[in-house]
């Protein structure tokens, strides 16, 4: 079985090095044998979790050698890879939600030109993913880490034609690479401190190492995980992310990429335990962001952006619940994985909108049509009441236990952190009920897309038939029903999505209402993760019960509030002005202009100042030697003339210079 765990890797890798080098020849298939491959790794997965399954609780890790990768003395690295009750949770979770994303891809990309390519890109995600939770060492991780986030570059920006995705890919990766720094040094700092980076010796020498050296650890890896998943103050990437293609957002900003973070600080558990202050901050981003994130999305009328700060807020409740340490590891991972169910079928559902509405993002210009897309309407509902904490679905069970967990914290700091992902709570209810009502219900709202022919809109034409003007480029979609009016023009004609589109998010539905209550079903994720997580009980100020009412009232303040301005009004198309914190919530709470004001500025002041310096001084200096060697080479030149009438005067002149010299000594 050891050898299957490998092969999870190589089939995705095997795609994405198939149809990224095979040519036009694979264009006609291409997007099959992306699928093909993606679904061969869900089923080596099943068979490894039956193999895991049918071992004793105590002994369900599986490890494969596949070779030394850098013997020397002193230094061994290996890539190997370790297959455990924590690792094979996100390979379920990666493939399986991995090979929806891929089928549905198959009709949301079904006009686009490039679209080998593009599954290509999702296939090297896929092993870049699966490489990084298998590895058995964080040399190995952190090789997974980067190939993550160049498949995320590629697909972020692969609408390169579209300044907006190419920036917002360009943003992504630099601003990954800052926490990137952080992991390197965390893995510097390991093998200093224990002699290697091999999971098992690290974290079982934890309890021995200084508690400053773990602490210096866990900061920076911290640092790596607030890039990765979208934390504060390392966030500001996520919502432009959305330029991407709809399957790229529920792909890597939903289910996978931007859970990494969750992963690396469960897997680093024993790291966090002797590290109290790296807790403390681990704790302290998570509350934050989730309110931040869930601000954001309070104020954003783009469909995606929407769901972008909700992910951001999402992640937040599992690195509040990671940070907690042993009471709350099992719960962040449960939470991982109901949030992959519901909330990729969310983006997949504002997918499946965006392809019945000439590619529209705005909900403003959306409105009423559940009467037209039922199974979106059904399937995106379902996820909507799973995210808000909805009795008896998947949200619920994941999230209540996160906030009571947050209480189980005890003292001041557990009230402050349960009160937070209660406040959490109720913006939840309110910003996603606001994105139903405002897309499925009222008065349809839709107005005629920019004509094709108008001065502002580039020929369709001029980028394989996708509009540059366009939020994604309308052609892409024509996978079934009625066709996406290329270029935009018109007026929007809401349709239902092909079956390739609507049979993943109706599986997707499934995982969001069910998902939840299976993983509670007699505490069946938490006894599956222990051996991993080391779970404790918490003890609570508050019972569960009151827990579950009180998250209960505030979604039913939220809903409510969302309902009286949304529901009972009519939606204007043009959004009005706000409030102060509601422009600063359609800003990302100034998020970019604070990057400009305290790095790019001071950054590009302090590159100015070096080139001046350089200019100056460095140049100054050799433009001031080469001065001064040819104004003395002048100076010299004028004794070196050839003429010897010059040369008897000084030599004369230095003889009577030297007899004086003798005679004025003889004299002294």
């Amino acid at each position: 079985m050891e050898n299957l765990i490998g092969l999870l890797v190589a089939a995705p890798l095997l795609g994405a090095a198939v149809l990224l080098c095979g040519g036009r020849a694979l264009d006609r298939a291409g997007h099959w044998i992306g699928t093909l491959l993606a679904a061969v790794s869900l089923g080596i997965g099943l068979v490894l979790f039956a193999e895991l399954l049918g071992r004793p609780g105590d002994d369900r890790t599986l490890r494969g050698h596949v070779f030394s990768w850098i013997p020397v003395e002193g230094f061994q690295a290996d890539v190997a890879f370790r297959l455990d009750q924590l690792s094979m949770t996100f390979v379920l979770l990666i493939t399986g939600v991995g090979t929806l994303i891929h089928l549905y891809s198959v009709g949301y990309m079904a006009q686009d030109e490039r679209r080998r390519r593009f599954f290509g890109y999702l296939n090297l995600f896929l092993a870049a993913m699966l490489l990084l939770v298998l590895a058995d060492n964080y040399l190995l991780l952190y090789v997974g880490w980067e190939g993550v986030g160049l498949a995320s570059y590629l697909l972020i920006g692969f609408w390169q034609h579209k300044p907006s995705a190419a920036t917002a890919a360009k943003k992504a990766f630099i601003v990954n690479r800052v926490g990137d720094m952080g992991l390197s040094i965390a893995i510097m700092l390991m093998f200093t401190t224990f002699g290697t980076f091999a999971f098992e010796p690290v974290l079982a020498s934890a309890e021995n190492a200084s508690e400053g050296k773990l602490t210096a650890i866990g900061l920076m890896l911290l640092l790596a995980a607030c890039g990765k998943s979208a934390q504060v103050p390392l966030q500001s990437w996520l919502g432009d992310a959305m330029e991407g293609p709809t399957p790229v957002s529920a792909l890597i900003h939903a289910a996978t990429m931007v859970t990494a973070g969750v992963y690396l600080i469960t897997r680093s558990g024993a790291i966090f335990n002797g590290a109290p202050d790296a807790q403390l901050a681990v704790v302290t981003v998570g509350a934050v962001t989730l309110l931040f994130g869930a601000i954001v999305g309070c104020a954003k009328d783009d469909i995606k952006k929407a769901l972008a700060g909700s992910t951001m807020s999402q992640i937040g409740y599992m690195v509040l619940a990671a940070g907690l340490g042993p009471i709350g590891y099992a719960f962040a991972i449960m939470h991982l994985v109901t949030h992959g169910f519901f909330k990729a079928g969310l983006f997949l559902g504002a997918g499946s909108v965006m392809h019945g509405m000439n590619d529209e993002v705005d909900m403003r210009k959306y409105g009423g049509l559940r009467r037209y897309m039922p199974i979106t309407f059904v399937t995106f509902g379902l996820g909507y009441l799973a995210i808000i904490g909805f009795p008896g679905l998947s949200g619920f069970w994941s999230k209540d236990k996160i906030i009571e967990a947050a209480f189980a914290k005890g003292g001041t700091e557990g009230w402050i952190l349960g009160g937070a992902a209660l406040l959490g709570a109720a913006l939840t209810a309110y910003y996603m009920t606001r994105v139903m009502l405002m897309t499925f219900f009222g008065e349809k709202r839709w107005q005629p897309a920019p004509s094709p022919d108008a001065p502002s809109a580039e020929p369709a034409a001029a980028h394989g038939g996708a509009a540059a003007d366009a939020a994604e480029p309308a052609a892409v979609h024509g996978g079934g029903g009625q066709p996406a009016a290329p270029g935009g023009g018109g007026m929007p004609h809401p349709h239902e999505s092909p079956s390739t589109m609507t049979i993943p998010m109706i599986l997707l539905a499934f995982g969001s209402v069910f998902a939840g209550g299976l993983f509670s079903l007699n505490d069946a994720f938490v006894t599956w993760l222990k051996p991993v997580t080391d779970f404790q009980h918490g003890h609570s100020p508050l019972s569960a019960t009151t827990v579950t009412v009180a998250t209960v009232v505030a979604l039913v303040i939220g809903l409510g509030t969302a309902w009286v301005q949304y529901g009972r009004r009519p939606v204007p198309v043009v959004a009005p002005r706000g409030s102060v914190l509601t422009r600063a919530a359609r800003r990302d709470l100034l998020q970019d202009d604070f990057n400009r004001a305290v790095l790019v500025k001071p950054g590009q002041q302090l590159t100015g100042a070096l080139v001046e310096l350089d200019h100056a001084v460095v140049d100054g200096a050799v433009r001031g030697t080469a001065v001064s060697v040819g104004a003395l080479s002048h100076g010299l030149r004028a004794f070196q003339n050839g003429f010897a009438r010059s040369y008897a005067v000084s030599m004369f002149g230095g003889a009577a210079v030297l007899i004086a010299a003798t005679l004025l000594m003889r004299a002294v």
